[in-house]
């Protein structure tokens, strides 16, 4: 599914290379340099999420800490670094908002996301992973999460959660747990 993507292309005014003003929208995804021939695609960020459930079953959630969506619910994820794989970067981002060390993961599925960050909507790509983690008594909010919580299945309702993409992947979990 192709998504404008004119409202971020719109922030770019110089070419990053040759500092031309001679940079325009090439296509739905791209600017060019007239100047000096730069076509500078606008790919998604990667971004992981977390299910992860406790041994009663219920699903580890975190209250937001910071805009976007400050105080909505969430689940524990983030941005990828560069150099590192899905995996790792699930990992690192369960073990930075809650202090639980990751020890398996199962890929699940993908969402589109428009992240608003600084005042841009940043395009990313939601990876949501199924985890399970060592030792849930070290659980603790910390980084970006204000707070850490369980919740049984049957109270959770995807319209708490702050963000589209995890909303939708919310609900789409849920629809496949029944």
């Amino acid at each position: 599914m192709k998504k404008d993507t004119h409202s971020i292309l719109s922030h770019y005014k110089y070419c990053p290379v040759c500092g031309s003003a001679c940079f325009h929208e090439n296509s739905f995804k791209s600017l060019l340099c007239d100047n000096c021939g730069l076509e500078l695609f606008i790919n998604p960020g990667a971004a992981y999420v977390a299910f992860i459930f406790n041994e009663q079953g219920e699903l580890l959630v975190v209250r937001r800490k910071e805009e976007p969506a400050k105080g909505t619910l969430d689940l524990p994820g983030g941005f990828s670094d560069i150099g590192e794989t899905a995996e790792e970067g699930i990992c690192r981002e369960v073990k930075e908002e809650t202090g639980l060390d990751v020890i398996s993961t199962e890929y699940l599925f993908t969402r589109p996301n428009r992240y608003h960050f600084s005042g841009l909507e940043i395009p990313t790509l939601d990876m949501f992973f199924r985890c399970n983690v060592r030792d849930i008594s070290v659980l603790h909010a910390n980084d970006d999460a204000e707070a850490c919580l369980w919740l049984p299945v049957k109270d959770i309702h995807p319209e708490d959660f702050g963000l589209d993409s995890i909303r939708e992947g919310v609900t789409d979990f849920l629809k496949n747990q029944k």
